[in-house]
């Protein structure tokens, strides 16, 4: 604490000595301000300065009327706008704000007049020089007058044209779009939102451990919807009483024209040939001509092809997912102490199951086309084990078939084709006929549909049947051997085209032939 206070009591001794030695100086300065305010008292004090006096004031009076009048007419001076019209002057203007507000009034009274109906505004080129007066008054009213009587109006509407054929004209753009998407949603939306315009889809069976198989719906996702033709839009001038709303131009691109088409079936045709040649869908087909059965048509026969034809072709690309039931391999063991055609089953096949992934192609609606684009196995099938024997006896067949045709080639297959169930798989090839396996003519002569045929018992609970032959070279009773010329290949029956129809029957049910040749 002493410390501190010395310290405090140092400071100030410097402090005073400091003040002392400034003190003269501080004196001496006093003493020259007043000499200096003694002189300029003495000069003003004579005539002479009482001149200069009044000069002064007299200047500063000038220079602050000349600053207040530069003032004043800055503050008066007026900014305007000369109007033109495509290079000509209309009048002047106080603002471009005011000329955009009439045009934009003028518009909306347009519209007003014209409901529905886009109207177009034909102002001209409209440009604008600035000037600026002192006080200047613009004419602004009768700038706009001038400009009004040189305005011009008429309708506008968007054409829309579909591979350049004029469909219809709208009142705008948004109108022409709105109906394109509502077309588009109408066959690529939810499948449960247009059930009616798709085609029933395959019940699949799904396998699941230790249960038996259950049906399962499948699953859609729509890939792509797109329209097939160039749909172009444009803007043109139109008299108004030939503008369509988009109801009309909906109606006009999905109803499209009914184009009336017949067709006689010739000599090699087929459903799927057909409806190829004319870009059609084989359910437009079918559903014409309900009297096809089992993919049956004639030389002559008259198929309606009439369809409907729409200005516009929606084509949806879908991904179809279901379960599907796969068979159970067949293993064979031979056994030659057993007699040919003679079976035991010694392990019982169980049925496996897969997603299986198709992607269909459809054109409003109309399935053109599909394609396996993937294949998951759920459960694989327990393969079924068969003891064949391979003892021959004259009559009896061996149970394995053998191609009725050599150089065979598959023109339809087994199965459900559009709806429709064929017994068997059409071939062409040589036209010599032979018995797939040993066994006893138990048919040989006219069939219904099949024209000339021939059926064999094989003694082992299989049946062949061979149909639209031309010649028939066996007779009922008759024992054949595998291999054996029956007939030749025809086209008698129900038949349009010279072919094979061929059938396996096991125990009276008709069979997949792919599956035993």
């Amino acid at each position: 604490m002493t410390d501190y206070r010395a310290m405090i009591r140092a400071m100030r001794a410097k402090a005073r000595a400091a003040c002392a030695r400034f003190a003269p100086r501080i004196t001496d300065w006093k003493g020259k301000i007043r000499r200096t305010a003694g002189s300029v008292e003495r000069a003003f004090s004579g005539p002479r300065a009482k001149r200069l006096l009044a000069a002064g004031c007299a200047a500063i009076l000038l220079i602050g009327g000349i600053v207040y009048g530069q003032a004043y007419v800055k503050a008066n001076t007026v900014t305007y706008f000369e109007l033109y019209r495509d290079g000509e002057l209309i009048g002047t203007v106080e603002s471009k704000e005011a000329v955009e507000a009439f045009l934009n009034a003028k518009r909306e009274e347009l519209e007003a007049a014209n409901p529905g109906v886009t109207m177009e505004l034909k102002t001209g080129e409209l440009t604008y020089v600035e000037r600026s007066g002192y006080k200047a008054q613009p004419e602004t009213e009768a700038a706009l007058a001038m400009l009004e009587g040189l305005l011009d109006s008429h309708a506008v509407g968007v054409e829309v044209r579909v591979n350049g054929k004029l469909i219809a004209v709208v009142p705008d753009e948004k109108t022409a779009r709105q109906v394109l998407e509502q077309i588009k949603s109408e066959f690529g939306g939810d499948p449960a939102d247009d059930a009616a315009v798709r085609p029933p889809a395959v019940q699949a069976l799904a396998h699941d451990t230790g249960a038996e198989a259950s049906a399962q719906a499948p699953k859609t996702e729509v890939e792509s919807v797109r329209i097939v033709e160039q749909v172009d839009m444009r803007r043109i001038p139109i008299d108004p009483g030939r503008i369509s709303d988009g109801e009309t131009l909906y109606q006009r691109l999905v109803e499209g024209t009914t184009k009336k088409r017949t067709y006689v079936v010739q000599k090699g045709d087929c459903i799927v040939c057909i409806a190829s040649k004319f870009d059609i869908s084989p359910e437009v087909i079918y559903k014409n001509n309900p009297w096809i059965e089992d993919d049956l048509i004639r030389v002559g026969d008259e198929l309606d092809l009439t369809v409907l034809q729409p200005f516009v072709t929606v084509e949806t690309v879908e991904l179809v997912s279901e379960i599907e039931e796969i068979e159970p391999e067949v293993i064979v063991r031979k056994d030659d102490e057993m007699r040919a055609g003679l079976q035991k089953t010694i392990q019982a096949g169980v049925p496996g199951s897969k997603r299986v992934t198709y992607r269909l192609v459809k054109h409003n609606g109309w399935l053109m086309s599909e394609e396996i684009v993937d294949e998951q196995v759920l459960e694989p099938a327990v393969p079924e084990i068969v003891v064949k024997g391979t003892k021959v006896i004259r009559g009896v067949g061996t149970g394995k078939f053998a191609w009725p045709v050599t150089g065979a080639k598959i023109t339809s297959k087994f199965g459900k084709r559009w709806g429709r169930q064929h017994k068997g798989i059409d071939i062409v090839g040589n036209r010599s006929i032979l018995a797939a396996d040993n066994g006893v003519v138990t048919f040989a002569g006219r069939k219904n549909g099949l024209g000339n045929a021939i059926i064999i018992n094989h003694q082992n609970g299989y049946q062949t049947v061979y149909g639209h032959l031309s010649k028939i070279n066996v007779k009922k009773g008759q024992v054949v051997e595998k291999g054996e010329k029956i007939g030749v290949m025809g086209s008698t029956g129900n038949s349009t085209g010279t072919h094979l129809h061929f059938e396996i029957h096991k125990n009276g049910t008709p069979k997949n032939p792919l599956n035993y040749l």
